[in-house]
């Protein structure tokens, strides 16, 4: 990972508010980057943008020929200090990142109405799709419906907030729609907050690209198996959320990164040398 990106993952994105943790980031950069050494193109599209987090997490890996669409309601109310609402901080981030925001790339609406040629007609065909919308389950159906029209054969799709206990109907329609599709769909990663699927002929590239991420080696994997399928899980020990986030409050943001890159014993010895 170069320089570049990871100022970008480990600072700029931090200037984003949203959900999407290191850990996932640098599943997005590995999965992505992995398509594209394949040659394996597409557009890519997001439901759930919030204020843009994850959304310019894609613009930042994506080609210059592809590209990438969001979805969301943007119905949150504007902050009471009269600031931008919703849609248009999500613009101004985007510009202040030094991304050109194109509004045809951005749809206002309901993504359970969507048609499978609105999203198509933008983009293509997907090679990676991130579903973080409605956490009810008709939204979770209705999404990867929705997703699983669009997607190239290579594509990804990676659905939020699976095992949230917050919001259990994610898990039933993600499972739900696994065992609907089980004959062509499988997972084959999991992380604290998202599911990874793919078709099953991808299964090896993509748990592959997991397996051999220089920056995901901080990470534990564990194999297990979800609905049949061989499933790698990244686990981000508590311990080094905590010190990443004390380094970020602390003003270490610059250093903050390097505890992805080593064990979190490397980590503390190094701080206590600074």
């Amino acid at each position: 990972m170069n320089t570049d990106e990871r100022r970008f993952i480990f600072q700029d994105l931090r200037s984003v508010e949203g959900y999407i943790d290191p850990p996932d980031a640098l599943v997005f950069k590995a999965l992505l980057q992995a398509q594209t050494k394949d040659g394996l193109e597409g557009g890519m599209a997001e439901i759930g943008v919030y204020y843009g987090r994850s959304y310019f997490l894609l613009r930042k890996f994506a080609q210059p020929q592809e590209k990438v669409l969001g979805v969301d309601l943007f119905e949150l109310d504007p902050p009471l200090d009269g600031s931008l609402d919703q849609y248009d901080r999500l613009m101004e981030n985007g510009r202040r990142l030094g991304f050109e925001m194109d509004r045809d790339l951005i749809i206002k609406g309901d993504s359970t109405r969507l048609a499978a040629a609105d999203i198509t007609c933008r983009t293509g065909p997907v090679r990676f799709f991130s579903i973080d919308g409605g956490h009810h389950l008709h939204h979770v159906l209705a999404d990867a419906k929705l997703a699983l029209e669009v997607i190239a054969p290579h594509g990804v799709i990676v659905f939020d907030d699976t095992f949230n206990p917050a919001w259990p109907e994610v898990t039933v329609g993600v499972a739900d729609f696994l065992r609907t599709h089980g004959h062509s769909l499988v997972c084959f990663a999991m992380t604290k907050y998202k599911t990874y699927v793919c078709r099953r002929e991808f299964h090896a590239l993509y748990a592959g690209a997991i397996a051999a991420g220089d920056e995901l080696q901080a990470l534990d994997h564990v194999e297990t198996q979800f609905l049949g399928s061989r499933v790698v899980r990244l686990h981000n020990p508590t311990r080094r959320r905590v010190m990443y986030e004390l380094m970020v409050r602390s003003g270490l943001g610059g250093f903050s990164e390097r505890i992805y890159r080593s064990k979190v014993k490397q980590v503390k010895e190094s701080v206590a040398g600074t």
